[in-house]
């Protein structure tokens, strides 16, 4: 993979939440917690359910599917005020991230996010870790209209970044996000992530490259 990257790659896309940041084991506390404050049983199903959506359509499928009485709008203001304290202090890179980004930058390669995420949290991890200089575009889940695996949220960061979908890498940690690259066009790197382990076949089936960590891409 390193010889793609060297020579054919304009630009490296990551999913953000369990492929660049180590967050995904928060989500599975802040659903648990969340079903328990209403006291809704959370069947085993519903992580799954729920993969690869936009965060409002994660609230809208959430609210059309189990008896919250709070709104979209206020379901996801409740999300968004549980998970900052992480997102803004606490979250991390995952290893070799940081390092594979700067290496992306000195080497002249263009990096994006295409999250599906809030704005809110994605703000507030990205002053923490230091996007800014770092990433020079992202897209998050409020963008856009479709979540993955539709390829909307890959080709709009593709489009922002001024790069032929063909010469874009996409890094995944789900097989929603892998199967969004493969249908914008660009190539594939499924990312071990303890939470989506049971999908590890799956990814190894689907992405182009398959890694543990980033820790050798910058070697």
């Amino acid at each position: 993979m390193k010889e793609l990257i060297d020579k054919k790659i304009k630009a490296c896309l990551f999913d953000m939440d369990g492929t660049l940041i180590d967050s995904m084991g928060l989500w599975k506390e802040i659903d648990k917690e969340y079903f328990a404050m209403y006291n809704i049983p959370m069947p085993e199903v519903y992580p799954k359910e729920i993969e690869g959506l936009s965060v409002v359509d994660v609230a809208k499928y959430t609210k059309s599917h189990y008896p919250f009485p709070r709104s979209v709008e206020e379901m996801l203001d409740d999300w968004n005020k549980m998970a900052h304290q992480h997102y803004s202090s606490e979250v991390e890179f995952k290893k070799g991230a940081k390092e594979f980004l700067l290496w992306c930058k000195k080497n002249g390669i263009k990096t994006g996010i295409a999250t599906s995420n809030s704005n809110y949290l994605f703000d507030s991890v990205s002053k923490h870790l230091g996007f800014d200089k770092l990433i020079d575009a992202y897209i998050t889940g409020e963008e856009v209209h479709k979540g993955k695996p539709d390829p909307e949220c890959y080709l709009a960061v593709a489009r922002k970044l001024n790069v032929n979908p063909k010469d874009c890498l996409v890094f995944e940690d789900l097989v929603a996000g892998i199967e969004a690259a493969i249908a914008a066009g660009m190539h594939t790197c499924a990312i071990s992530d303890a939470y989506s382990e049971y999908q590890s076949d799956k990814k190894k089936e689907l992405a182009d490259y398959y890694i543990d960590d980033y820790r050798h891409l910058s070697d």
